[in-house]
């Protein structure tokens, strides 16, 4: 197949559209590379996906909306694997706009190509964040997500209301992922695993929201990216991908679901902290401070309903993800 992707420079996308390539795809990859954090880092992830011959990259900003149809009606993808995206919660108490310009402008822009030239299946991320503080654990597709907590997760509930009325005035089949914390080798800086281990191996203090007392639902980026593309074979007309509506607020009697992306085992804050600090062989320096505005208590993904529809199963333990991003970190930092 040929697959475009965005966000192709960004850390799920990388791992994504590698796994397509791997697989015998053709891969479009598109990115503006943003310079929200270290643009070189996007490039290094670039030359990884630029050694396949089936990849070729596009610099374009998603919310340039006759360029980003222009390129979808020229290139004519079998799917389209929407990963571009304004990310970060505490980002957005401060850059409003970026939000709105990507995360909003942006989608609609990547629904109105789609729509355009008819691409039989869009697959977009979402986020756990659209759960706010939900009491209920594990969380499920069929929780309430009416009460975001941050902007950033605001945007992602209105991805998945506008994609569904997409779905449903044009019978374009569209798949929302809610993803989970993801971790693992190429991730963002400005995350949790990066952040805590430049500090440990610089001896800086690590500052722990809440106290350290947040749990996530840790989830190794390649079993993310897996779980994208298992997805992505398909066309978005099976039935599992049109299931009446009801009970689910994640199905509908149009073409679009929504589906829950994470191990399904939350990890404490503390418990991922010890885990860096074994695999590194050095001791972290932190002190515990309050919560900070927008962000989560804690996240636990129910994965039920991907697990039936597409077998999807995380096959990574915390200590073998952990491990693996410890070593390309050292690696690539050379710390």
């Amino acid at each position: 197949m040929k697959l475009v992707v965005t966000g192709a420079a960004g850390f799920i996308g990388m791992h994504t559209a590698l796994r397509l390539l791997d697989a015998g795809h053709q891969v479009v990859g598109i990115d503006n590379l943003s310079d929200y954090y270290d643009v070189a880092l996007k490039r290094d992830r670039l030359r990884l996906l630029q050694r396949h011959q089936g990849f070729r990259f596009a610099l374009l900003d998603i919310a340039q909306t006759a360029a980003l149809s222009r390129l979808v009606g020229n290139e004519k993808p079998d799917r389209l694997v929407h990963l571009a995206a304004q990310p970060g919660v505490r980002y957005s108490l401060h850059n409003p706009m970026a939000y709105v310009h990507s995360n909003l402008v942006g989608f609609v822009s990547v629904l109105e190509a789609c729509r355009q030239h008819q691409v039989a299946h869009l697959i977009y991320a979402s986020s756990s964040s659209v759960y706010g503080n939900n009491a209920r654990v594990p969380f499920s597709e069929r929780d309430p997500a009416d009460h975001p907590l941050s902007l950033y997760a605001a945007s992602k509930r209105a991805n998945e209301l506008i994609a569904h009325s997409y779905a449903h005035l044009y019978s374009m089949p569209v798949t929302g992922l809610r993803f989970f914390t993801v971790y693992g080798p190429w991730g963002r800086p400005d995350m949790a695993p990066i952040k805590f281990a430049r500090a440990i191996c610089e001896g800086r203090r690590i500052e722990l929201y809440n106290q350290g007392r947040h749990q996530r639902d840790f989830t190794y980026v390649t079993d993310v990216a897996q779980g994208v593309v298992t997805v992505a074979m398909h066309a978005g007309t099976v039935p599992e991908l049109s299931l009446p509506g009801g009970s689910n607020p994640a199905s509908s009697d149009a073409p679009f679901r929504i589906y829950n992306i994470g191990r399904g085992q939350p990890v404490a804050l503390m418990d991922f902290l010890a885990a860096l600090e074994a695999e590194l062989g050095i001791a972290a320096l932190y002190e515990k401070i309050p919560a900070q505005p927008g962000d989560v208590l804690d996240t636990w993904a129910d994965c039920t309903d991907l697990e039936r529809d597409f077998a999807y199963r995380p096959g990574t333990s915390l200590q073998q993800g952990v491990a693996s991003f410890v070593g390309w970190f050292r690696d690539y930092y050379r710390l």
